[in-house]
């Protein structure tokens, strides 16, 4: 089974996306913010893909993102962002940066299958 990253600080978002992608058959790992989530990626945990939220304390998902475009084993990873933020703005600094993907929450599981099949991560 692939495994992916959740990366948001509401747990209760973090948890909803994942048991909406363990009925997509993935397992997850869950980092309930950007500390938790730069230490299990610093760990050298290669997801099959992320979902990251970008308003978070401290170091936000903007700032994620950009860190797994320089990283050599990261970069090819596809990023789903699941933000509440729909401006065009975030939207299109996302895309630059590489994300995959823009979702705004609350997510929805056709919402996922959608992304996943999109970057061809869902057969």
């Amino acid at each position: 089974m692939a495994e992916a990253l959740i990366i948001d600080d509401n747990r209760t978002t973090a948890d909803a996306l994942s048991q909406m992608l363990n009925v997509l058959g993935y397992k997850t790992r869950l980092a309930y913010g950007s500390s938790a989530a730069m230490s299990i990626l610093g760990s050298g945990f290669t997801p099959r893909f992320i979902c990251l939220d970008i308003n978070m304390p401290g170091v936000d998902g903007i700032e994620i993102l950009a860190y797994l475009r320089r990283e050599p084993n990261l970069i090819p990873v596809p990023v789903f962002v699941i933000t509440s933020d729909d401006q065009p703005e975030t939207r299109k600094k996302v895309m630059k940066l590489g994300a995959n993907v823009m979702l705004i929450k609350p997510a929805t599981i056709d919402a996922l299958e959608g992304a996943l099949k999109k970057v061809k991560v869902l057969k």
